[in-house]
């Protein structure tokens, strides 16, 4: 049986600013037009973070089955090695799933904005289809369209309308930033994983692309919030501390444009989750101050 540090590693903690950062903005951008209520905020965060978390333990789950994972580099797997049943680590994947099921539900009563009840169902079925079922879209060249998607305008402008009711164009512009930071990493993990998936009959961008293209993908995504943050600072001069997560992210570039491969792109995929991170903050913090 696998120890609860296996299972805690096994629900990929580093991955997580990928949905702190994004509710974190659309709180900041529902604030700016004072419509940010701290409750509904707290449970869009448990709603993202669940939904990370699950799809998580899905992927874990579905890949190990499939083989997928079993000569793979990167973060441990619980399926692939052999540490869990299968069947329990679908069923942490079923619970992290209900749990934002649940949170999410809360949201919509309390805001009384039923109509987001399907939107929330797409949410929970695009976790569980991205590897798992019998033709899941995330062996089909389709996982970085919907990490952008669901991870950018859907977190960014879900946790932004459910409070304050509308869309603004801060929020459109952090929505853009945050699904290019999320593709970066993915493309980041992708470009790692060409070989074994290649082997594996896995189709992703990066093994479309193939290595050079899907480098230069990564650092032109990279580069994109930085621009957002030029355009949002001329409403809010003091967005430019979006910037301090330049550092972070050139440390990712470099041994991106070096051609790092294997184990020696993993930190890439961190220093561009804690650069997103760092961004929302900053930008968020900024959104508050204005």
């Amino acid at each position: 049986m696998a120890t609860a540090v296996q299972w805690i590693s096994g629900a990929r903690p580093r991955t997580l600013p990928n949905s702190l950062a994004p509710v974190l903005v659309g709180a900041g951008a529902a604030h700016h037009i004072d419509g940010f209520d701290a409750t509904w905020s707290l449970l869009a965060l448990v709603v993202s973070v669940a939904l990370q978390i699950g799809v998580n333990y899905a992927n874990d789950y579905s890949d190990g089955i499939r083989g997928t994972d079993e000569h793979r580099v990167g973060p441990f797997r619980l399926v692939g090695s052999g540490a869990a049943r299968p069947g329990a680590v679908r069923l942490a994947a079923f619970a992290a799933l209900g749990v934002a099921a649940a949170a999410g539900l809360a949201l919509i009563v309390l805001t009384g904005r039923y109509w987001m009840l399907a939107f929330g169902a797409v949410c929970i079925a695009a976790a569980w289809f991205y590897t798992g079922g019998r033709k899941p879209y995330g062996y089909s060249g389709l996982g970085e369209l919907a990490v952008f998607l669901f991870f950018g305008p859907a977190a960014v402008l879900g946790t932004l309308y459910v409070q304050a009711g509308e869309i603004t164009g801060i929020g459109i512009g952090g929505a853009i930033a945050m699904g290019a930071f999320s593709t970066g990493v993915m493309i980041a993990n992708s470009l790692r994983d060409i070989p074994t998936d290649v082997e594996a009959g896995k189709r992703t961008l990066a093994t479309t692309l193939g290595d050079r293209y899907s480098r230069s993908l990564y650092l032109a995504l990279v580069t994109v919030p930085f621009v957002i943050t030029l355009a949002i600072s001329l409403r809010v001069p003091l967005a430019l501390l979006g910037f301090l997560a330049l550092p972070l992210v050139a440390l990712g570039a470099i041994r991106v444009l070096r051609g790092r491969k294997g184990r020696d792109l993993i930190p890439v995929l961190q220093h561009t989750g804690l650069a997103m991170l760092l961004w929302a903050m900053a930008t968020t913090a900024t959104l508050w101050l204005a």
